[in-house]
């Protein structure tokens, strides 16, 4: 993994980020939108790692001046890393809308296997160590997180040191099929449980069929090992 790129000190990247502009150079006019746009991006970037670099592409058309920019992400929930783009609403309507790409690395922390896992072991804290490296430069959907790892079950055998990927884990079932489980009906002011029989088993947040002794099934959501919890 290369990462020269990223040996200036912390507080060099700022100064570097705002100043890498691809490409060419940027009318004057354009100042406030890439400040803005260059804020944006690191401020939503930051919690991921250390240090940061921007490289932002700036509008290659004349376009009128960018009043008020309010930048945003264009694609929901993704993670500020690697190519991305970003819209930016104009005026103080925000009716004028423009689009820009930018690149985003951050040198940051990510879990690795210490050794091969095998399918169906279940991961433990011992079993993962912190490596440091560009993020951007990790497989899409790599987990940042040991705790969206710590108690899933390896869905392949994983060899050590390779980018931990969300696909190649599942839930450790908290509810199995046929198992008589709690089933607590929470609403405003009041909690009552009961107990019931899984019709399928869950993990933590599936949401699963319960059958009671009257024969009547509901769908909660599982909450812990043998809980189930239903809404009014």
């Amino acid at each position: 993994m290369q990462r020269h790129p990223f040996k200036l000190p912390l507080t060099l990247w700022p100064l570097l980020a705002s100043l890498v502009l691809l490409p060419g150079i940027a009318k004057a006019d354009d100042d406030a939108l890439l400040q803005a746009v260059h804020g944006f991006l690191y401020s939503e970037a930051q919690s991921l790692g250390e240090e940061i670099v921007i490289e932002l592409h700036p509008p290659s058309a004349r376009l009128p001046e960018c009043v008020s920019p309010q930048p945003f992400m264009t694609r929901e929930g993704e993670l500020p890393l690697g190519r991305v783009s970003v819209g930016v609403r104009c005026g103080s309507d925000g009716r004028q809308v423009r689009y820009m790409q930018a690149e985003i690395g951050v040198l940051g922390e990510y879990p690795v296997l210490a050794a091969t896992l095998n399918a169906g072991d279940t991961v433990r804290q011992e079993h993962l160590v912190q490596r440091q490296g560009n993020l951007a430069e990790l497989p899409n959907n790599a987990l940042l997180d040991s705790e969206q790892i710590i108690g899933q079950v390896a869905t392949r055998t994983l060899r050590a040191g390779q980018p931990l990927q969300a696909h190649q884990f599942r839930s450790l079932p908290l509810v199995e099929r046929n198992q008589r489980v709690v089933v607590e009906a929470r609403g405003a002011g009041f909690r009552v449980s009961r107990e019931g029989q899984a019709l399928e088993p869950g993990g933590m947040g599936d949401r699963v069929r319960i059958r009671f002794d009257s024969r009547e099934v509901v769908t909660g959501q599982v909450a812990g090992e043998g809980i189930v919890i239903v809404d009014f």
